[in-house]
């Protein structure tokens, strides 16, 4: 266990990350599990997740960068990593000298690619993402054969896959996911016919495992999951065997017993109606607690009760209102996870924000210290 001078830090149970993707790669059946560890991890910690996961079962990693890619290769990883999205020619050269798979779907972006391979004398792995219906990247539905036949018409390139992204398994009740199945397959039955079949043929993310919508697909692209967050509030239930992995943590840096009619911290926005022990955290919005929190009824854990933020979240601090609860300086206190018999969740916050669980866990900023437990169930 790492330990930090600050009274603000970041828990990250890799123990949970395991259990996690153990409990993932048995509901993947023959499927690979591939962890996305893209975005630090999703704040957790790129390397560290990337290890733990691969320890219980991860046959492969995910990235949306090529640095971050880069990070696991310097960090000794050689497991398979694909990077999920299109990079700028800049980096295909250390792209192929990391052996990593490029996700590619442009004409131009397939061509240059391979002219960089075969001046590296090396044979570059790349997926073919199509975009079936999510409309943000991939190449079209009606254009997809004519790219892989691009890529088998280049010795410098091997294509390693063909995938696509759902945009709606997390919402149950959403007749797309079936439709953007039905277009893929329209796609990988060609390729059938064509003997261009790749490797590997994916669909899934972590709302089509947990699911169950994986039956076409050789590996599931989990994100979300292996840190122990639903996907959405609509698949609470089919994600409450996982594990949360991180909790944030501040000890109370001041206290102060103020008096009804008192206002606190900028803009004085927040007038106590009664009088109270108001307890100072050292850490804010520049740490990633979002600043209108107080706003949205966001609240902290402090001696395993609920208190709430009072007043303007500031850009280092941010106070709480305890009430008549007894508190001292040094008291821990929870703002992500649980304490005693109480716990909030990444989800529970984001729902008040009006957002989903992955942006509050990955706008934990750099500077807040991440703390490695194995903190067995």
């Amino acid at each position: 266990m790492s330990s930090t001078n600050r009274w603000a830090w970041v828990e990250v149970d890799l123990a949970a990350i395991k259990a996690n993707v153990a409990g993932l790669v048995k509901q993947a059946g023959s499927s690979q599990l591939w962890a996305t560890v893209k975005a630090n991890g999703y704040g957790h910690g790129a390397v560290e997740v990337a290890r733990a996961a691969l320890n219980a079962g991860a046959s492969g990693l995910c990235v949306a960068l090529a640095d971050e890619a880069h990070e696991l290769r310097e960090a000794k990883i050689a497991a398979p990593i694909l990077i999920v999205s299109e990079q700028p020619e800049a980096a295909f050269e250390q792209m192929l000298h990391d052996d990593v798979a490029a996700t590619v779907y442009n004409e131009a972006t397939i061509n240059n690619y391979a002219a960089v391979a075969k001046r590296l004398g090396v044979v570059g792995k790349v997926h073919l993402k199509v975009d079936t219906g999510m409309h943000r990247v991939g190449a079209p539905v009606d254009s997809a054969i004519a790219r892989i036949e691009q890529i088998s018409a280049l010795s410098s390139l091997q294509l390693d896959g063909i995938y696509t992204h759902f945009a709606a398994a997390d919402l149950p009740s959403h007749d797309e996911t079936d439709k953007q199945q039905q277009r893929f397959d329209g796609i990988v039955a060609e390729l059938d016919r064509k003997g261009l079949r790749p490797k590997f043929v994916h669909t899934s993310n972590s709302a089509a495992l947990l699911r169950n919508l994986n039956s076409k697909t050789d590996i599931v692209r989990v994100g979300i999951a292996i840190y122990g967050i639903a996907p959405s509030n609509e698949t609470e239930d089919v994600a409450s065997r996982l594990r949360p992995a991180m909790s944030l943590h501040a000890r109370v840096s001041h206290v102060q017993r103020l008096s009804a009619g008192e206002g606190i911290s900028y803009g004085l926005r927040t007038r106590l109606e009664k009088s109270a022990n108001i307890a100072t955290l050292p850490l804010g919005y520049a740490d990633g607690v979002p600043r209108r929190l107080w706003r949205v009824g966001g609240e902290v854990l402090i001696g395993g009760k609920r208190c709430p933020i009072v007043g303007v979240v500031t850009m280092d601090q941010m106070m709480v209102n305890c009430g008549d609860l007894e508190v001292n300086i040094g008291d821990r206190a929870v703002l992500l996870g649980a304490q005693k018999s109480e716990s909030i969740s990444a989800n529970e916050i984001a729902t008040r924000l009006e957002t989903i669980g992955y942006e509050i866990v990955c706008g934990i900023s750099a500077r807040m210290p991440r703390v490695y437990v194995e903190n067995k169930a």
